[in-house]
């Protein structure tokens, strides 16, 4: 596995946090694609997550034009939309992705014998069928790609760019990336119109945030478009972007 340079003296630990930093700064007003770009150089060993969801053919457009060959992680929670799982396939063909690779527990059976857990405590549904599968995967990358934006909910609203993900004692630091941090809801929607390319078929149904079937619910007009994940509940999101239970720290800028 790859890692980031570091400058004579610096720690392992010290050299992501300088990178971070610098890369926040040198691309704070660059377009996504630039981002990606960098990434791709800096952080060679990296993997995009994508739910395939609601927006996440954005992203994905702009990685194909980037890089067809970039690993491309989706967890099947076997608790998604039949339409999720149809749409990934189309946007997957639509887009020419090469090295996609789909996430599966493989401790449901065990963990979760009738499907009822997610009734029961959210949290370790999240943690069996999403976090734990994807932690697994992402041991072999030194960085990930996500698909979050500023606007999407208060625990997003200081995005960067890149953030260093701490995984705790003995692991080694990794570096997350989230190239449409500062688009807001226009730019995502134009973007998808100028480019043509397909929508997820439940946003018409009144779903702009797509997860699990049991915990997704539509969203009335008004409404903060992740009001339909959790309802009800002071969740809002699924645990893919803590480390050790906490929300991954943010890389400052210069």
């Amino acid at each position: 596995m790859g890692s980031a340079a570091t400058a004579p003296g610096d720690t392992p630990a010290q050299g992501v946090t300088a990178q971070v930093a610098r890369l926040n700064s040198e691309l704070r007003h660059h377009s996504a694609t630039d981002v990606l770009r960098r990434a791709g150089e800096e952080v060679p060993n990296l993997a995009l997550v994508s739910s395939f969801g609601a927006e996440s053919v954005v992203l994905l457009h702009l990685a194909s034009m980037v890089n067809r060959d970039l690993p491309i992680l989706f967890i099947d929670t076997e608790m998604l939309f039949t339409e999720t799982l149809v749409y990934q396939q189309e946007v997957t063909e639509r887009l020419g992705l090469r090295n996609v690779t789909i996430l599966r527990s493989g401790s449901i059976r065990a963990a979760d014998p009738d499907g009822t857990l997610h009734q029961r405590d959210t949290d370790a549904c999240c943690a069996l069928r999403k976090t734990v599968p994807l932690q697994t995967a992402l041991r072999g990358f030194d960085g990930w790609i996500s698909g979050r934006k500023r606007f999407q909910s208060g625990t997003r609203a200081a995005l960067e760019h890149f953030e260093l993900e701490q995984r705790g004692p003995g692991l080694p630091d990794r570096i997350k990336v989230n190239p449409l941090a500062y688009w807001d809801p226009a730019d995502v929607q134009t973007y998808m119109t100028e480019n043509r390319l397909p929508r997820h078929p439940l946003v018409a149904q009144g779903y702009p945030s797509i997860g699990c079937e049991p915990c997704t619910s539509p969203v009335k007009p008004g409404e903060d478009p992740r009001a339909g994940r959790w309802r009800d509940s002071d969740k809002d999101e699924c645990g893919i972007h803590f480390v050790n239970g906490k929300m991954v720290r943010t890389g400052g800028r210069t």
